[in-house]
């Protein structure tokens, strides 16, 4: 059993409940490996089926695991964010709430904690898979400040993915709706430049694949890491994940409140 100690009043006690708050959160981390394991197996089998596969066959003008490596990353990274509406979910049925509502602690403390940890697990998923796509023949060569901008921009991406994730977590009736809720975080990969280019796609799909935010954060990815032309995608990922983040973080704390009270 977790043990929480809060104490209340003035922003320092508030800066402690959120600390308290994420290291639960990463101690359920820890605990519940399986989830972890996934979000590191799922987006490795989709690399070695599109490589060893299908690569042979897609013409991309590159090296294709060059070319699938920034859209596994992505992939990635959305099922580590939604595995933080589960997490979320399951604090709101097994009585966790009912426990904070007799502390004088923030609801804001909780789903900082979700949301961090999903940040703390992403990033050692990402570096795994990064770990192994090198070992499969990925050649990156970006420079270190290349390097730093992509770090930058998923880690954005990450954080409002998380607080979507969150928002879905406080309002799922159940651990398995939460999953269900959060599964376009997993699907919307697949409508973007992930793992073929737009250009090859029918007319109407190639609209949605253009014009959604998964498609520019991976051409910037790619471009950073591999030397492909970014063009637009750049400034277009940019405010993509800057406004998915304040739409989220918005999201996520109005309906926790709304469902909570608090």
């Amino acid at each position: 059993m977790t043990t929480i100690t809060i104490r209340h009043g003035g922003f320092g006690n508030a800066v402690s409940d959120v600390s308290t708050m994420i290291g639960r959160s990463i101690r359920l981390n820890r605990r519940n490996l399986d989830t972890l394991i996934m979000a590191i197996l799922l987006p490795l089998m989709m690399m070695a089926l599109f490589v060893y596969v299908f690569g042979g066959a897609i013409n991309t003008g590159v090296e294709y695991i060059n070319y699938v490596v920034p859209g596994t990353i992505l992939l990635c990274v959305g099922y580590g964010a939604a595995a933080t509406a589960m997490s979320v979910a399951d604090d709101m049925h097994n009585g966790m709430i009912d426990r904070l509502r007799s502390m004088p602690i923030s609801g804001f403390a909780l789903l900082t904690g979700h949301v961090i940890a999903s940040i703390v697990r992403n990033g050692l998923s990402t570096t795994v898979v990064i770990a192994a796509a090198i070992a499969m023949g990925f050649r990156p060569n970006g420079s270190v400040v290349d390097w730093l901008l992509t770090v930058g921009l998923l880690a954005l991406y990450v954080l409002a993915l998380s607080w979507l994730a969150a928002g879905l977590g406080a309002v799922a009736s159940s651990v398995e709706s939460a999953s269900a809720l959060s599964f376009f975080m997993l699907f919307l990969p697949y409508l973007s430049s992930a793992f073929v280019p737009t250009h090859t796609m029918p007319s109407f799909l190639r609209a949605v694949s253009e014009n959604q935010p998964i498609t520019p954060i991976i051409e910037t990815t790619r471009g950073l890491l591999t030397g492909t032309p970014i063009g637009d995608s750049g400034w277009i990922a940019l405010v993509w994940a800057v406004g998915l983040l304040a739409f989220s973080f918005v999201l996520a704390t109005l309906l926790y409140r709304r469902r909570t009270g608090r």
